[in-house]
């Protein structure tokens, strides 16, 4: 088994085609888009203004191949404006100059051994593997691989009918680019239409490397490699981080690493004390390895989970467990000894529901829950046929909790009692006004 990253929650690039367009005007890629495109234009035309030109468009092109990475790696935000300018990554642009040398040279090759039906051929087969070659070439940043047919046509089979997708789309976006530039070109003036030519050039390439990098990220599974998102900006579902979690205790539970697996399990309740799939594997983990002295550790959160769950016997089997860690255990929290004693009165555990609120009136004696404590122990007793015990319980309420919501039903109890009935409190009305 192995992470499988953002893979099974990705949104087909298809399905993000307004979000690809957007993605230049991003502060970062626009400013290297204007500097590298506005720049030159103040510069004179001598040898100076050459090299500062070449510079940009070296920039350019390493910001390009920056961004395949960088979307591949989960990222659907635009890299920082610096990561033109500054650090490793020329080399790319460099290699993918011998690319093209390469594929002149073929090209050339092909026409003088098979004349003009075999350059046909491999040019096709050129055109066709190219957004491959350049996908590789960012990721790997490596000549061997990005020339090699083999690792051309592995990547589009692994990818499958989606880069065939992918190219078409990439060959409308080339088709409208030239268009635009065409139309400026031929309509406005050479001081308008050179820098917009630029400009509309520079963003449709950052939109075709976006793309590349997004069907990366997309097919990541089939590609060998694992990623996940790591900013929220575009993708509708966030992927649930939890999920590498679970996926890292179940192999380790697998290969009976327990002592791994919990401590898995810890670290994610450290960062969120009350999670309930958390909480149920400590659980079940704690039980299974018969580790009481663990389970009498983080007992408050776990016989919170267990009544939530409504869990009576898992209940039950704990409240023993920890009589064995301490004899003559109680809990310290009212709130949920009332909360256990519910669950358990109520799946038939009365005797569990008497150990659980033994001395609750001297133990937590202005408590809120002393009624709804001692209305428990009262049913637990009568379930039980002790009639006599209930009845004064039921007369302890009446007396000390006056103020409680539940007095003012006592009396129906004290009825159901010496009745030897089920106690059950008053029917319930209903009537229209």
């Amino acid at each position: 088994m192995r992470y499988l990253g953002a893979a099974t929650q990705v949104e087909p690039f298809w399905n993000r085609i307004p979000a690809f367009f957007r993605y230049p005007f991003h502060s970062d890629p626009l400013m290297v888009v204007g500097i590298c495109t506005f720049v030159p234009l103040l510069l004179d035309r001598n040898l100076v203004g050459f090299a500062v030109w070449l510079i940009l468009l070296l920039a350019l092109l390493k910001y390009t191949y920056a961004v395949i990475r960088h979307t591949a790696e989960g990222h659907m935000t635009p890299p920082p404006l610096a990561t033109a300018f500054t650090g490793s990554g020329f080399i790319v642009v460099l290699l993918q100059v011998v690319v093209f040398f390469l594929i002149g040279g073929l090209l050339y090759s092909a026409g003088m051994v098979g004349g003009w039906a075999l350059w046909l051929v491999a040019l096709a087969f050129v055109i066709l593997v190219l957004p491959a070659s350049i996908m590789i070439l960012g990721m790997e940043q490596s000549l061997g691989p990005a020339v090699n047919p083999a690792h051309l046509i592995s990547l589009i089979s692994r990818i499958g009918w989606p880069y065939f997708v992918l190219y078409g789309h990439l060959v409308l976006m080339m088709l409208a680019s030239g268009a635009i530039q065409e139309f400026a070109m031929n309509h406005l003036s050479p001081m308008v239409a050179q820098p917009l030519s630029g400009f509309i050039g520079s963003t449709f390439m950052l939109i075709f490397f976006h793309m590349m990098g997004y069907l990366l990220f997309q097919y990541q599974e089939e590609l060998g490699f694992a990623s996940d998102l790591q900013d929220d900006e575009v993708l509708r579902r966030e992927p649930d981080r939890s999920l590498r979690i679970d996926a890292d205790i179940d192999m380790n539970l697998k290969d009976g690493n327990y002592e791994r697996a919990l401590s898995l399990i810890k670290s994610g309740l450290k960062s969120d004390p009350n999670h309930p799939q958390r909480l149920g594997q400590l659980y079940r983990l704690l039980v299974a390895m018969n580790d009481d002295r663990e389970l009498y550790q983080a007992h408050p959160r776990l016989l919170q989970w267990l009544a939530d769950q409504r869990d009576a016997e898992g209940l039950a089997d704990f409240l023993q467990r920890l009589e064995k860690v301490e004899p003559g255990f109680r809990l310290d929290d009212p709130a949920l000894a009332v909360a256990c004693a519910r669950v358990l009165n109520h799946y038939g555990q009365h005797r569990e529901v008497l150990r659980v609120l033994q001395d609750f009136h001297k133990r937590f004696p202005d408590s809120e829950a002393l009624a709804p404590a001692y209305l428990l122990v009262a049913q637990s007793l009568a379930q039980l046929g002790q009639w006599e015990k209930a009845t004064a319980f039921l007369t302890f309420i009446q007396k000390r909790c006056t103020g409680h919501s539940l007095h003012a039903s006592i009396a129906t109890y004290l009825e159901q009692a010496r009745n030897q009935q089920p106690l059950r409190g008053p029917a319930a009305q209903f009537g229209a006004e």
